[in-house]
C-alpha cells in the first residue's frame, strides 16, 4: 500500500478547500488602486473593408478615457504564431499578420476594432455603442473547400489563396500507399466531419494590464496556461518589452481545455494599455463575447481509406483532411492538423504504410486551435469509425478484427509509419478488460429485453493511443516548433525542512499542489503536507512551457524529481559530515539518513537545519543551503492507450440516444493519485460525450455564428451522462521518464466520441437499418432518425 500522501495514495486535492469554500483567486478577482476598465467592439460583419472609425462621440462621453484603434498601434507587432509548418513542396506555410485590432479588414464576426478604456464597465460599453463603424461588406467563405475554389474570395489580400499549407505525411510513402490500395483486397471508405467546437471552460478570459512607471515594469494578469510563454511571446514580438521589465500571473485558473494556452489580443492590448495610460487596465470576457473570441477546436472535413489484405490485415491507410484555420493564425494552430495528429495515424495497429495529406485553410470565422486532444480525438476518430465500418462489411466482429492487428506487447518498442516510435503497451489487455468490466459477454440478452421495449440497442468499441509531453525540443524545432518544450523545477529547502516548490508547470485543473506534493514527499519520506507548490507567477518561478498536452507529471514531474534528487545528493553530504561517515554509505529512508548497517542516523529537519545554520558543515567542499533547480526535457513522447465501450439505446420513433454504461479501461503507467485520475477521465469523457451527441459550432453562409450561445450551443448536463466504469489497472510504465508516466488528461475526451458513434451505429444495424454507416457528431435525435428514415 502507498504512504500517506506519497505515490499511489488517493490524496484528496488540497487546493480544492479553497475551491469549495469561494476563497479561490482568480484573475477577475484582481482589482487594482487606480483600475480602468476595457471594452472591446467587435465586429458583426464576418469580412468587411473599414472605411473609417469615428470615435469623436465616444470620447466625450463621462467618464471616457481614452479609444484605442489599429492606427494606435502602428509600429507595434501583430500576434505571432508559434509554429511553422513546410508544406509537401518544401515551401513555407503562408502566414498573415494578426493585428491587435482589426487593420483595415474585419475577417470574422467578434474581429475587435476598436477599444473604449473609461472608468467603469458600464461607461466603456456605453461609449462603445456611439462609436460609428463605415464597414463595406464583403463576400465571406466559410465552407473550406469552398475556400479553396478558383475566385473565391480571399481572407488575406496579401496572400495568393486561402490556403495556408498542404501538408503531405509521410510523402515518400505515398507511392507505396497507392500500390498497396490497388492491390488491396479490400478497401473501406469513409468521408467523415470532426466538427467545430467551443471550448467553454467555467471562467472566462480575463486580463488585467499594470504599469509601474518608477521602474519602467509592466504586469500581466491573465487567465493562462502557460504564463511563461506569453511573457516570451507578448514580450519579445509584440510589444518589445525586455523579459526582465514584464511580469505575468496566473492566478487560479478555472479550467482551460487549451483555449487559453494561446497568446490573445487582449493579453498584449491591456499591457499595452496600462502603459500608455499609466494607470491598470482590466477586460473581462462575457460568455457571449467568449464565443467569437476564444479559439475553437477541430472542425475537419477528412476523408479516410482503409486497405486490407484477403486475411484482413490492415495493409495501408490514407487520408486527406481539409483542416480550418478560421481568419488568423492562433499561437499553436498549424501543429494540430500536422504533427499533432499524422503522427498518431498508426494508432495501435500495425499497418505498414500511411500517408497523411492535410491542406489548411483560411476562412471568415474565428481562429481554431488545440482544444482537449488536439489532433489525437481527431485521428482515433478517424481510424476507429473505419476499422468498425470495415468490420461490418467483411462481417466480422470488430473487436476481433482490432485484435488482429493490434501491435502485440512483445513487439515494443515500437516504430511506426508515421515517424513515431512507441516504448510500451499491451492494447490485448485493456481490450480483455474493457470486455470484461462491462460485461461484453451478457450484451446479447441486454440487446433483448430492449428489443421488448421497442428499443435498439448498441455496443461500441474504440481503442485509442495518444502522445502526451510534446518532446523532443530538437526535434520538435526541426518540425516548425518556436519553442522548447522542456520544463522546470526549482525546489527550495527551508532551514526547518518545509519545502517550496516553484514550477514552470501551472494548474488549471489537474491537481498539481497535490500530485507534486506526493512526488516529493515520496521521494525524501516526510508528508506531504511539508511540501507547498507554486506557480503561475513568472517573477518567482523558472522559465516553463506550461500545461497541455498530458505534459505536466511527464515533463513537469520529472523536472521536479531531478532538482529534488539534486537537493537529495547534496543533503546526503551533509548527513554524511553530521555522522563522520562515507556519503556511499548513506541511505534516506523515511525523512532519515542513516549510515548503512548501523543504528547512527540524522532526520531530515537536521539536515536541512545544518544547511542554513552551518555551525557544523563542510563548508570548504560546499556553500551554505539547500535549494536546486532543474530543467528536463524528453527523449519522447508518452504514448497512453486503451480501451473504451459504449452501450446504448436508440429511440427508433425520435432518435433520441440514451447512453446507458460506460467503460474505460486505460494504461496511463505509473499513477501517482488514482482519484485525480479518475477524474480527469471522467471529465474528458463527459466531453467526448458532448462532442459525439450534443455541441456543434454553427456558421451560416454568411460567416454568421448562429450557434452564439448556450440557447443555441447545447453541452451535456448530468442527466446526458451515465455512471462511468473507470480502470487503469493494465499498467505498462513509460520507458523515459523516471516517474514511469504517461498522462490521463486528454484520454477521455480522444476514446469517447468513436465509441458513442460505434454504438449508435450498431444499434442502428441491429435493428435493420443496415443502410446506415455513418453519422456525423452530433448524433443528435434528428440526425439519427434522418438516418434511420433515409430511402
Amino acid at each position: 500500500m502507498p504512504k500517506d500522501g506519497g505515490i499511489g495514495a488517493s490524496t484528496k486535492r488540497r487546493e480544492d478547500v479553497r475551491f469549495l469554500t469561494g476563497n479561490g483567486r482568480y484573475t477577475d478577482d484582481i482589482n487594482l488602486r487606480g483600475q480602468a476598465h476595457a471594452y472591446f467592439l467587435r465586429s458583426q460583419v464576418a469580412h468587411g473593408k473599414i472605411n473609417g472609425i469615428d470615435t469623436a462621440a465616444a470620447e466625450a462621453m463621462d467618464g471616457v478615457i481614452r479609444v484605442f484603434t489599429a492606427k494606435d498601434f502602428e509600429g507595434v507587432g501583430g500576434m505571432p504564431c508559434g509554429w511553422q509548418i513546410t508544406d509537401k513542396h518544401g515551401q513555407p506555410m503562408q502566414e498573415p499578420k494578426h493585428p491587435i485590432l482589426a487593420e483595415g479588414k474585419v475577417r470574422h464576426v467578434g474581429d475587435p476594432v476598436a477599444v473604449v478604456i473609461a472608468e467603469t464597465l458600464e461607461q466603456a460599453r456605453d461609449a462603445a455603442e456611439a462609436i460609428e463603424l463605415d464597414i463595406e461588406d464583403l463576400p465571406a467563405v466559410v465552407d473550406m473547400k469552398a475556400a479553396l475554389a478558383e475566385g473565391a474570395p480571399k481572407v488575406h489580400d496579401d496572400l495568393t489563396s486561402n490556403l495556408c499549407y498542404d501538408w503531405g505525411f509521410v510523402e515518400e510513402n505515398k507511392a507505396a500507399v497507392e500500390d498497396a490500395f490497388a492491390k488491396a483486397a479490400h478497401v473501406t471508405t469513409l468521408e467523415l466531419v470532426n466538427q467545430r467546437l467551443v471550448a467553454n471552460p467555467m471562467e472566462p478570459r480575463v486580463a488585467v494590464g499594470d504599469y509601474d512607471p518608477w521602474n519602467d515594469n509592466s504586469t500581466l494578469y491573465t487567465t493562462s496556461q502557460n504564463p511563461h510563454v506569453i511573457r516570451l511571446l507578448m514580450g519579445a514580438f509584440v510589444l518589445g518589452i525586455p523579459e526582465h521589465k514584464l511580469r505575468v500571473v496566473a492566478p487560479d485558473v478555472g479550467g482551460g481545455f487549451g483555449t487559453k494556452i494561446f497568446h490573445y489580443a487582449e493579453e498584449a492590448f491591456c499591457t499595452f494599455a496600462a502603459r500608455q495610460l499609466k494607470r491598470p487596465v482590466k477586460w473581462t470576457s462575457s460568455r457571449s463575447e467568449a464565443f467569437i473570441s476564444d479559439a475553437h477546436g477541430r472542425d475537419h472535413v477528412t476523408k479516410i481509406q482503409l486497405a486490407l489484405d484477403d486475411a484482413n490485415n490492415f495493409t495501408a491507410i490514407r487520408t486527406e483532411t481539409y483542416a480550418n484555420m478560421g481568419a488568423y493564425l492562433s499561437t499553436f494552430a498549424p501543429s494540430v492538423p500536422t504533427w499533432l495528429h499524422g503522427t498518431l495515424m498508426a494508432g495501435n495497429y500495425r499497418t505498414p504504410l500511411i500517408y497523411v495529406n492535410v491542406k489548411a485553410v483560411f476562412t471568415n470565422t474565428v481562429p481554431v486551435d488545440a482544444y482537449r486532444g488536439a489532433g489525437r480525438p481527431e485521428a482515433t476518430f478517424q481510424l476507429e469509425r473505419v476499422i468498425d465500418k470495415a468490420a461490418r462489411e467483411l462481417g466480422v466482429d470488430p473487436v476481433e478484427l482490432r485484435r488482429q492487428n493490434f501491435i502485440k506487447a512483445d513487439q515494443f518498442p515500437y516504430a511506426t509509419p508515421v515517424a513515431v516510435e512507441y516504448d510500451t503497451g499491451n492494447y490485448d489487455a485493456t481490450m480483455d478488460k474493457m470486455l470484461e468490466i462491462s460485461d461484453y459477454a451478457g450484451f446479447a440478452a441486454r440487446a433483448e429485453e430492449s428489443k421488448k421495449r421497442g428499443k435498439l440497442r448498441g455496443f461500441g468499441i474504440a481503442h485509442y493511443i495518444e502522445a502526451c509531453g510534446i518532446a523532443p525540443s530538437n526535434l520538435v524545432g526541426q518540425l516548425g516548433a518556436r519553442a522548447g518544450l522542456y520544463e522546470s523545477a526549482t525546489v527550495r529547502v527551508n532551514a526547518t525542512g518545509s519545502i517550496s516548490i516553484y514550477t514552470g508547470s501551472h494548474s488549471h485543473g489537474q491537481g498539481h499542489e497535490t500530485t507534486f506534493a506526493q512526488v516529493v514527499a515520496e521521494m525524501i519520506g516526510i508528508d506531504a503536507g511539508q511540501v507547498e507548490i507554486n506557480h503561475g507567477d513568472t517573477a518567482n518561478t523558472p522559465m516553463g512551457m506550461g500545461t497541455y498536452g498530458s505534459r505536466s507529471l511527464a515533463v513537469g514531474g520529472s523536472a521536479l524529481v531531478k532538482a529534488t534528487n539534486k537537493v537529495i545528493n547534496k543533503a546526503k553530504k551533509i548527513a554524511a559530515h553530521l555522522l563522520e561517515a562515507s556519503e556511499a554509505d548513506i541511505e534516506l529512508a523515511d525523512g532519515k539518513f542513516t549510515v548503512a548497517g548501523t543504528d547512527k542516523s540524522v532526520d531530515w529537519a537536521g539536515v536541512t537545519l545544518a544547511a542554513y545554520v552551518p555551525h557544523n558543515y563542510p563548508l570548504e567542499s560546499m556553500e551554505p543551503g539547500l535549494e536546486e533547480t532543474a530543467f528536463y526535457d524528453p527523449s519522447n513522447f508518452t504514448y497512453p492507450s486503451g480501451a473504451y465501450g459504449c452501450e446504448v439505446e436508440v429511440d427508433p420513433e425520435t432518435g433520441e440516444v440514451e447512453i446507458l454504461a460506460f467503460t474505460a479501461a486505460d494504461d496511463f503507467g505509473n499513477v501517482v493519485n488514482p482519484m485525480i485520475v479518475e477524474g480527469q477521465v471522467h471529465g474528458g469523457i463527459a466531453q467526448g460525450i458532448g462532442q459525439a451527441l450534443l455541441e456543434r459550432c454553427v456558421y451560416d453562409e454568411d460567416g454568421q455564428l448562429v450557434s452564439g450561445s448556450y440557447m443555441d450551443y447545447a453541452m451535456p448536463r448530468a442527466d446526458d451522462l451515465p455512471n462511468y466504469t473507470v480502470d487503469h489497472s493494465c499498467v505498462t510504465p513509460c520507458t523515459h521518464n523516471p516517474l514511469g508516466v504517461k498522462g490521463c488528461g486528454e484520454a477521455g475526451a480522444i476514446g469517447s466520441p468513436p465509441a458513442v458513434i460505434n454504438a449508435v451505429i450498431d444499434a442502428l444495424q441491429r435493428g435493420g437499418h443496415s443502410h446506415v454507416t455513418h453519422i456525423d457528431m452530433p448524433a443528435s435525435p434528428s440526425r439519427v432518425w434522418a438516418a434511420m428514415n433515409a430511402q
